[in-house]
């Protein structure tokens, strides 16, 4: 049952955006007006942090945005198709059980095990919180990481890079990401905000909307020693600065 969720969760994604979207625009043009004013505390109040008035703010455009969410219908239709389908599939497994049939394979003489080494992460996946690379020297690895609520700080500073493409890429609802490039380092950003603010070195938007951006730093594709940096914000700001 939960294999085949893991299998269709992208068709369940669409399907909710699309039923949310359809709502939206055709059925109660009001919840338009709703989303942006709470998308809005929720920026504001991010950037009056950690002020009384900003963390009211901010938690008063979550739980007004929650509540606006659950009290869809399109959500309310997309819960119960979740129920219909799991029970569904829990039907099928108790009549028609899957029988896995285990396969003795023989392995070759000269065959060996190939050998995997898990490395350890610059930063990890977090829910809420503050992260940060090590203010030490540090030995550097690709940064592929998904966030919830909070800041993510990243200084290039303290490693060295690899003569290769290295990869940073960052997904989070909530938060500000700031990153720091040595001079000598060539870059290549693909920005992608709802709602928030940009600054790639010299060039500053402060007020973005439903935004992506893409830049590349003029000799990136005739270095070896690179960085390509791929984000993804729901409400928050990104800095990209030389240090």
């Amino acid at each position: 049952m939960f294999e085949k969720w893991n299998e269709d969760y992208k068709m369940w994604i669409i399907i909710a955006l699309a039923m949310i979207i359809l709502e939206m625009f055709f059925f109660n043009h009001g919840l338009i007006f709703s989303i942006i004013i709470e998308i809005g505390m929720i920026y504001i109040g991010r950037k009056w942090m950690p002020k009384t008035r900003g963390k009211v703010l901010f938690w008063l455009g979550i739980l007004l945005f929650a509540i606006t969410i659950f009290n869809m219908m399109a959500f309310k239709l997309l819960i119960l198709a979740l129920i219909v389908h799991f029970g569904y599939q829990f039907y099928l497994t108790k009549k028609k059980p899957k029988k896995v049939q285990p396969r003795a394979e023989q392995r070759k003489a000269d065959e060996r095990k190939e050998a995997v080494v898990q490395k350890k992460n610059l930063l990890t996946n977090k829910i809420s919180g503050h992260q940060n690379t090590s203010e030490e020297v540090y030995e550097w690895g690709d940064i592929n990481i998904q966030c919830g609520l909070g800041d993510t700080e990243i200084d290039l500073s303290y490693t060295v890079l690899p003569n290769q493409e290295n990869i940073i890429f960052i997904k989070n609802l909530i938060g500000n990401v700031r990153i720091y490039i040595p001079y000598d380092v060539e870059v290549s950003i693909n920005h992608s905000v709802i709602v928030g603010s940009s600054q790639i070195f010299d060039l500053v938007e402060k007020r973005a909307f439903n935004r992506n951006y893409i830049f590349e730093t003029e000799n990136y594709n005739q270095t070896e020693q690179k960085v390509k940096i791929v984000t993804s914000l729901i409400v928050g700001d990104i800095e990209v600065k030389r240090s």
